[in-house]
């Protein structure tokens, strides 16, 4: 279980047992310049929270020549996103792309926290190669599940399809994962809505866990080459599947409160983490 540390990382003088959350939910178009205003903008509104979680592919949107566009973790992009993090004291968690073997990307999820250090990364694992697209064709896959720390607390990192695909979510919380913050640029289609609302209940109810979904809201025009994307619907999820909030499909920024002591709470009535059968199951 890898963590990629890069430059510092949170001092944890002592958990809390309440986090606030900003969930980010952000237009993003094929301008990067644009997007980082919008993710500044986003940010400066979420300066109360504690940790600020932005969409999958928050640097530019899918649809055009992101061999092009994506950048180095130190290059501006990623450095602007820092240095707002460290304007308003408020960790981040957001998508972008970086360079990987020639005309190719991987789709990464940063981890940043409220000092601007970058102390994590994630490539994505599941490459969405289903409902007619191929992401594979322009984005080499991860080989690691990864879980940072920020605000004192262990995150498993989680984007898009990788939520089909509860063995990942499961290595996260075996990993020591306390919440899983779930990014996304959903692809919009028939049942697809269900499927994201669905699916990140299911995440939270089966590891009994916390988990802070955020999607781009969707796109306003089609991009270069593809459907439009984006559903929406970003979602904050108790470790019951109660959903705490849930931002509909317009752009949005929303500051909700974690428990986590809730977390121990229904762990209690709900010993399913510790019910399980490796002896048979593997």
């Amino acid at each position: 279980m890898s963590t990629r540390p890069a430059r510092g990382a949170d001092p944890p003088p002592g958990k809390e047992s309440a986090m606030r959350v900003a969930l980010c939910q952000i237009t993003i178009g094929d301008d990067p310049k644009e997007n980082l205003e919008r993710a500044r903008e986003a940010l400066a509104s979420a300066a109360d929270a504690d940790l600020a979680i932005l969409p999958e592919a928050a640097l530019v949107r899918f649809g055009g020549d992101l061999a092009s566009m994506a950048e180095p973790l130190d290059g501006p992009w990623v450095t602007g996103l820092a240095e707002a993090a460290r304007e308003h004291g408020t960790a981040v968690i957001a998508g972008v792309f970086e360079p990987a073997s020639p005309g190719r990307v991987y789709n990464t999820a940063v981890a940043i926290d409220a000092s601007g250090a970058l102390v994590g990364s994630y490539r994505k694992i599941h490459l969405f190669d289903a409902f007619h697209d191929r992401e594979s064709e322009f984005v080499d896959a991860g080989d690691a599940p990864v879980v940072v720390e920020l605000c004192g607390t262990r995150i498993g990192l989680i984007t898009c399809y990788d939520v089909r695909f509860p063995e990942l979510a499961r290595a996260l919380v075996d990993a020591g994962a306390e919440m899983f913050a779930v990014i996304a640029a959903w692809a919009q289609g028939p049942f697809k809505e269900e499927h994201w609302v669905t699916m990140v209940r299911a995440r939270a109810i089966e590891n009994t866990t916390w988990v802070a979904a955020v999607g781009k809201a969707p796109d306003r025009t089609a991009p270069p080459r593809g459907r439009p994307g984006g559903v929406g619907r970003s979602m904050l999820v108790d470790p019951m599947g109660v959903v705490q909030a849930d931002l509909g499909p317009s752009p949005s920024v929303r500051l909700a409160e974690i428990d986590l002591s809730l977390t121990d709470q229904v762990r209690k009535v709900l010993p399913s983490l510790s019910h399980r059968r490796p002896d048979l199951l593997g």
